[in-house]
């Protein structure tokens, strides 16, 4: 029995998220190796080596993003899926088998460029093959993939930490080369599933993209009415795109419709990373176990942590088509901000390492950390893959992106380098900032962003050109709708002309 179309389109997804599934291994596991007592004995690094360590792999990812924005539309998207997975392995070989500091840094940067081109290229190939109606469900897979791995690799590496002897490599080389398994799978199997219908269309290739929609949606069947309805609206908007649409970068900032939509994605990334999550991923273990919290706690918390924001990231997967992009973004950040304000007054009150703390202010903490992962986890987290994904049209998508993606990569190493700096020198000062800027993060979507849930693709341009500038204003027009009645028109014209068919069978007789 042949699975049903969006089954299948998720199925695809999910198996391109791996890539996703790779970053947050290697984000996960970096931590706990150079806190290896094997690493620190056979490397010895100082604090800024060891910060290169971690600060390589996000300049990686940096320029891979960059890269796949040209990779993307040249070479098609599993061919960059599978490139970006080749070098992401020979990066986790690096990193296994360094024999020094400088052979391990290396590793991480030829691993960022990887994970980066993985990052970018991932979301749009799963916005590419999905139905509209559950194009964010497929889409929020990126997310969900990336808790996982962060999950794995949090188990991963405690287990070869306590397993190996502290004098034994493998404490940290057996985890390091893990990561080279998902990737090689991802890189060698990438083939056996479908191109982008709209690349390959794009690029000439009429017949394979209108097959591949067939498969995609109607088990192989061209004459479908969804198939024949969505492939004559994406041959209508590529021509209508290849006529104006930028050929360069310059150009692509010019059209306003284009300048706006990259305007609302790079803001969307870097609104992400200003929630905080990174400065709490980073610092919030340091504070556990500065407010009083064991070493074995503190493990244990991280972990009921990880488990946290799967969940999140499930429910995400499973409400985001209905309850639209706009409104769960808001409702996010607006928790993100109650959390940062209660963190806030707690280490203000309670600082990290004074003596005589309540284990209420422990209690505290630790909840506020939690809901702040649930929150982020459940919807911003999750959209800041989503929206990018959608919003471009063929022709500028891959590379409208590849800046988001970029702008993404440069926020996280910022955050990422100044997060211990600042919690030195102005403590819980620092906390202030995410408090008011998730909450300007609430006011600027609610404000700025159009709905663009259940839109299809070839759609976008007609949305993001008509939709004014502020956004509550917007009159929702039924996009999708209109590629229904279209389908319901040539469903009408085949049934029709069967009849016909069958008519002159029977006179003929």
């Amino acid at each position: 029995m042949a699975l049903p179309p969006k089954w299948y389109q998720w199925l695809v997804g999910l198996f391109a998220s791996i890539g996703s599934f790779n970053y947050g291994y290697d984000l996960g596991i970096i931590a706990q190796v150079v806190a290896s007592d094997s690493f620190l004995t056979k490397f010895s690094p100082s604090d800024s080596e060891k910060g290169l360590v971690v600060a390589l792999f996000t300049a990686g990812a940096f320029f891979g993003a960059f890269c796949a924005g040209y990779l993307g539309d040249w070479a098609g998207r599993r061919a960059t899926i599978a490139g970006a997975a080749a070098v992401f392995v020979v990066g986790g070989a690096l990193q296994a088998g360094g024999q020094n500091i400088g052979y391990l840094q290396a590793g991480r940067l030829v691993a960022g460029i990887g994970v980066g081109t993985m990052c970018m290229i991932v979301p749009l190939y799963q916005a590419e093959l999905a139905h509209p109606t559950i194009r964010g469900r497929i889409t929020a897979l990126q997310q969900f993939m990336l808790g996982i791995g962060a999950l794995c690799a949090s188990w991963i590496g405690y287990g070869c930490y306590i397993g190996f002897d502290p004098t034994d490599d493998r404490q940290w080389r057996v985890p390091l080369g893990l990561q080279c398994i998902p990737a090689g799978i991802l890189g060698l199997l990438i083939f056996l599933f479908p191109e982008s219908p709209r690349w390959q269309i794009d690029h000439g290739k009429v017949t394979e993209g209108l097959n591949t929609l067939a498969q995609l949606h109607a088990h192989g069947n061209t004459e479908d009415p969804w198939v024949r309805a969505e492939f004559d609206q994406i041959q209508e908007a590529l021509t209508h795109e290849h006529d104006h649409s930028a050929k360069t970068w310059g150009e692509l900032v010019k059209n306003k419709s284009n300048f706006r939509r990259i305007f609302m994605c790079v803001a969307l990334q870097g609104s992400v990373q200003m929630t905080g999550v990174s400065a709490i991923q980073y610092y919030s273990p340091d504070i556990f176990k500065q407010i009083g919290i064991s070493t074995e706690n503190t493990l244990k918390y991280q972990a009921i942590n990880s488990v946290i924001a799967i969940i999140g990231q499930f429910i995400c997967m499973l409400v985001i088509d209905r309850l639209g992009r706009r409104w769960p973004l808001i409702g996010s950040n607006l928790l993100n901000c109650l959390c940062f304000l209660v963190g806030t007054i707690l280490l203000e009150q309670f600082p990290p390492g004074k003596a005589g703390n309540p284990m209420s202010a422990q209690i505290g903490f630790i909840a506020t950390t939690w809901i702040f992962n649930f929150s982020f986890s459940a919807a911003a987290g999750p959209l800041s893959w989503i929206i990018p994904a959608e919003v471009f049209n063929t022709a500028t998508r891959s590379r409208g992106v590849s800046l988001a993606t970029m702008v993404s990569f440069a926020m996280n190493t910022m955050i990422g380098q100044v997060t211990p700096i600042a919690m030195t020198n102005v403590g819980w000062r620092y906390y202030i900032l995410f408090t008011v800027c998730n909450f300007t993060n609430a006011i600027f979507f609610w404000a700025l962003l159009p709905e663009t849930s259940k839109v299809p693709l070839e759609s976008m341009d007609k949305l993001w050109e008509n939709a004014p500038w502020f956004a509550p204003s917007t009159q929702r027009k039924d996009y999708l709708g209109e590629l229904e009645k279209v389908k319901e028109e040539i469903d009408h014209k085949q049934s029709t002309s069967a009849h016909i068919h069958e008519v002159l069978a029977v006179k003929d007789e």
